[in-house]
């Protein structure tokens, strides 16, 4: 078959268009973006060819495209006109997830590195496929095991159909697709859960708590409550431990290269779908050992004196981890913020928890909201500057004046959105460099 991925740059998008190709299917997309963005990397790897203009398109190609672009978009119209056959990305994505046992990894948080730890460990063990949103994936036919992060967003992830659903944790976000808050969200993900025939979920989370579950179901988590409990947890410089018991009994110690106890959690959840398919514990201990964490999440770059962190962190969950593990890791250095906040609705409805975990930062620096779907008119009494005037020693911060940064010495610099914050942290790259 032939798919037109419009929107193909997209983290989503891209690592979709990859799986197709993977699966025997011609793929050609479109972006707006001409400039090179991360995402490109499978693209080009496959000679997946992108366009930026009108081109031909045959007739018998099936177009699928991000929900960043709106319906008036002109290329969305075009391919209408062309009367050209469309179908929403999570219905492609949900197509992929009938072919193979499908491990959809879901939750506010977390999903991204679960996800790759768990097809780290079954890559290696059986061969599997994999969709991760940042921006990596790959898909042979002959594999049995798919591992898809399964995204909330528009409840997208109610179109795909797993065999095992895992549930890091749940929290209000994405408030603009859920207008009934965070009752509407526990019942979206209860419809996701239920869909599979075993759920893996962090137990610790009150809201995970509330859901009762159709299907069987494995909690993990630090409480004595759980069925997967981590215990004699030690954090340091050198990244976590802990012992693992299962059902009261001692299954094994692990040493992970990771940082933070949410990155302790979601390893619990990878244990958990990896002995339920019978892999051994040695071999689960080389595999976690081994991994190397995702794309912009917790992402290091030495510069001298200054250590940068690229951390996908959008919410004031993330926000706070990422400032914590930098504490962890770099105890004798000032922790500076650098925050891109992304939707004015977000940005609301959560300002006083943005405010909360901001001000753990040594200094914080704000850029203007960015967002592609909402009007700032929509929010007139929500931006950055309503922010700043409630967390001490914080400013605001553009590209044009990123040389504000330069005053930190011996300071890890932690640049955390879930859009492009890469701007800012490029042109003070060059200014180090200088």
């Amino acid at each position: 078959m032939k798919y037109y991925c419009i929107g193909i740059k997209g983290s989503g998008m891209s690592t979709l268009a990859s799986l197709l190709y993977d699966l025997g299917n011609e793929v050609t997309g479109y972006d707006d973006a001409r400039e090179y963005k991360y995402t490109m990397e499978g693209l080009n790897a496959r000679n997946i060819e992108i366009f930026y203009d009108d081109h031909d398109i045959d007739k018998d190609t099936i177009v699928t495209y991000s929900k960043a672009f709106s319906p008036e978009h002109h290329e969305i119209k075009r391919v209408k006109a062309l009367g050209l056959k469309i179908k929403e990305y999570n219905e492609v994505v949900g197509d992929i997830t009938k072919m193979f046992t499908t491990i959809g990894v879901s939750g506010t948080h977390g999903k991204t590195t679960t996800s790759l730890l768990i097809s780290n460990i079954f890559n290696n063990v059986f061969g599997c496929n994999y969709f991760v949103g940042d921006g990596s994936g790959h898909a042979a036919k002959e594999n049995k095991f798919f591992v898809i992060e399964s995204d909330e967003f528009n409840k997208h992830f109610l179109a795909y159909q797993p065999t095992v659903a895992i549930i890091t944790n749940i929290e209000l976000d994405h408030v603009e697709c859920y207008p009934n808050g965070i009752s509407e969200i526990r019942e979206t993900f209860k419809k996701f859960a239920d869909k599979a025939e075993l759920v893996i979920a962090n137990g610790d989370d009150e809201n995970v708590r509330l859901i009762n579950f159709a299907k069987r179901t494995m909690y993990y988590g630090f409480g004595e409550n759980n069925d997967i409990v981590a215990k004699n947890v030690v954090l340091n410089e050198k990244g976590s431990s802990f012992d693992c018991y299962i059902d009261g009994e001692l299954y094994g110690h692990f040493d992970i290269p990771l940082f933070g106890k949410h990155m302790i959690l979601n390893t619990l959840s990878a244990i958990a779908v990896a002995k339920e398919y019978g892999i051994d514990v040695e071999t689960i201990k080389k595999y976690i050992i081994e991994f190397k964490g995702a794309k912009r999440r917790f992402k290091e770059k030495d510069f001298r004196d200054v250590v940068i962190i690229d951390d996908y962190a959008h919410h004031p969950t993330e926000i706070d981890v990422t400032i914590s593990s930098a504490r962890q890791k770099f105890p004798t250095r000032e922790v500076v913020a650098v925050f891109l906040p992304n939707t004015y609705s977000r940005t609301e409805a959560l300002m006083d928890d943005f405010v909360r975990v901001l001000k753990k930062a040594d200094k914080t620096y704000i850029m203007d909201i960015h967002c592609d779907r909402e009007k700032q008119s929509d929010y007139p009494d929500v931006s950055s500057d309503s922010l700043i005037r409630q967390i001490p020693n914080s400013e605001k911060i553009a590209v044009e004046t990123c040389d504000k940064l330069l005053r930190h010495k011996n300071a890890v610099i932690c640049f955390m959105s879930c859009t492009n914050i890469y701007e800012i942290e490029n042109e003070f790259e060059k200014l180090l460099q200088k």
